[in-house]
């Protein structure tokens, strides 16, 4: 969901069919409260999740959406599919429909990797985890076809060039776990990207999960294809601020 932001007195125009000269009035005889709070300031900016209520008559209850979910092979980081379940259809029945429809999904995974998805309705929240300016880290355990040596360390701490795209790659900290498994930890998102980086080393990558995004670690409490709200803390600590 787009957040959308105004000044009370132009919200309360559009809703309640009034000017904006009479949102003055409204304002000075306490009628309008948002969050729980008598607004005193017509200028007084509000957005998509504000609770505003007029004469204790509620003219916005939004809640804003925060969802992990563990996806599994085989599902599409998708809202609709005509051939394979999306992690929508994943979501549990306490959702309802008009709910569902109000979630995008927060750095999809392609149909062969498992792990961590997020979905939300607060496009700030998403926009912010995604931004490479805010260099959130994903973290991802990867399981390849060859066996792995310390040249794949300096490689990917380095960056690579692609060409297609005309850009060299973040320096991408890995590493080696054991003989065949590497644990991945990048910043950006690129197309296949961690696919393309061990395809420099002609060593196809045969598992892909991704065990956490920032501060939010998936762990053994959310079994496969089972998804829950995160709790507030979850939230804001995300981006390792609390």
């Amino acid at each position: 969901m787009a957040i959308s932001r105004a000044r009370l007195d132009r919200f309360i125009s559009e809703h309640c069919q009034v000017n904006r000269k009479s949102v003055r009035l409204l304002v000075a005889q306490k009628r309008i409260t948002v969050d729980g709070v008598i607004a005193d300031d017509v200028a007084q900016a509000v957005d998509t999740f504000s609770h505003i209520c007029f004469d204790h008559t509620v003219l916005q209850d939004n809640k804003a959406h925060y969802i992990i979910l563990h996806k599994p092979i085989g599902v599409v980081c998708a809202t609709k599919d005509e051939k394979h379940n999306t992690v929508i259809d994943l979501l549990d029945k306490q959702w309802s429909d008009t709910e569902k429809s109000s979630l995008h999904i927060v750095g999809r995974l392609d149909l062969n990797t498992s792990g961590l998805v997020l979905l939300t309705n607060d496009s700030r929240w998403s926009e912010k985890l995604t931004s490479p300016e805010h260099k959130v880290e994903k973290t991802y355990r990867v399981t390849l076809a060859n066996p792995l040596n310390d040249d794949y360390i300096s490689a990917f701490a380095q960056g690579m060039y692609f060409s297609y795209e005309d850009i060299t790659t973040q320096p991408v900290k890995l590493t080696i776990l054991s003989t065949y498994v590497a644990q991945v930890i990048l910043t950006e998102g690129r197309y296949h990207q961690i696919k393309r980086m061990f395809g420099r080393f002609r060593n196809p990558v045969v598992a892909l999960h991704r065990q956490a995004i920032g501060e939010l670690i998936l762990d053994d409490s959310l079994a496969v294809g089972e998804s829950r709200s995160l709790v507030d803390a979850e939230v804001a600590n995300i981006f390792g601020l609390l």
